[in-house]
């Protein structure tokens, strides 16, 4: 069976924020973000302090062609707070790597930094796509923050199985870039 791609042109001047948080799987977020502009998608990425320690901000700025978020007390956007000027312009959310920590901060409406604040100010699609490692993606906390967050619409694509970072087997791989980016373009209405 042949994989069906997705519509890309359904990105085409489409504004998408990719909020990066702080797992080894963020050097496949710069891949994801490369693949969002070539199709045409207006990108702003938002990195939490622990992304940074993974993946610098001067890769995004570079695919991008704009400035990489990651302070909630900073006001690059005039006089408006940072994070109602990102959510005012956002077609879809996605998280990518969405550690334990954001899917917490998430299910429980928690808003501690950049990336958290906006995700609790934006009413648009959010997509995470998490990873970690296995006995963490099977913690009954984890579960039970999926669940709440599934029930309250946000998508998830994986975690898949496979070799993870610690060198254990099992499910907490992020998805493939072209996974999480089919379900960005599905959640903008184009179908694969």
């Amino acid at each position: 069976m042949t994989a069906v791609s997705p519509n890309l042109a359904t990105l085409d001047g489409r504004e998408v924020l990719v909020g990066v948080t702080g797992g080894i799987a963020a050097y496949k977020t710069a891949y994801l973000v490369s693949a969002l502009v070539q199709a045409g998608a207006e990108v702003t990425v938002v990195m939490t302090e622990a992304a940074k320690r993974f993946v610098g901000p001067l890769t995004f700025r570079a695919l991008t062609g704009r400035p990489v978020y990651d302070d909630l007390w900073s006001a690059p956007e005039g006089d408006r707070s940072t994070h109602i000027a990102l959510a005012d312009r956002v077609d879809v959310a996605v998280v990518a790597p969405a550690t334990a920590n954001l899917l917490a901060k998430m299910a429980h409406g928690l808003a501690d930094d950049l990336l958290s604040t906006l995700l609790v100010a934006i009413d648009v699609p959010v997509i995470l796509a998490p990873a970690m490692n296995e006995r963490m993606w099977r913690n009954a906390a984890v579960q039970a923050n999926v669940a709440a967050l599934r029930a309250r619409g946000v998508h998830l694509v994986g975690p898949e199985e496979g070799r993870l970072a610690c060198g254990t087997e099992g499910p907490g791989r992020m998805a493939e870039p072209d996974a999480i980016l089919a379900e960005i373009v599905k959640a903008l209405g184009g179908e694969p």
